[in-house]
């Protein structure tokens, strides 16, 4: 006979890890309301606490890239008009061989 294991969303481990950390319930009776062993609600707070910095990072980091990909459009727009300009002076150039031959 296999154990089914249950399986909790993102948001419903966020959701209990707040209201303990807000202080709304302890963690003994958050254990009992969802039938949780303690063990794994302590390891949902660990991870919660861990992983909260890297929130406010992505955003400095998302930022960086954003800024990045700005600066390399600029970059392809300039390198684009500059081979524009050599594609026409090429033509202008060999169109005046052309003509002196």
């Amino acid at each position: 006979m296999a154990t089914h294991r249950r399986q909790y969303t993102a948001e419903f481990k966020a959701k209990l890890v707040l209201e303990i950390i807000s202080g709304e319930k302890t963690p003994s009776e958050v254990c009992r309301s969802h039938k949780l062993n303690a063990n794994v609600l302590a390891r949902w707070r660990k991870e919660f606490v861990e992983q909260a910095p890297s929130l406010f990072e992505r955003d400095a980091q998302s930022s960086q890239d954003q800024e990045r990909i700005a600066e390399l459009e600029r970059l392809v727009g300039q390198l684009t008009m500059k081979l524009e300009i050599a594609k026409k002076a090429s033509g202008y150039l060999s169109d005046g061989k052309n003509g002196r031959s």
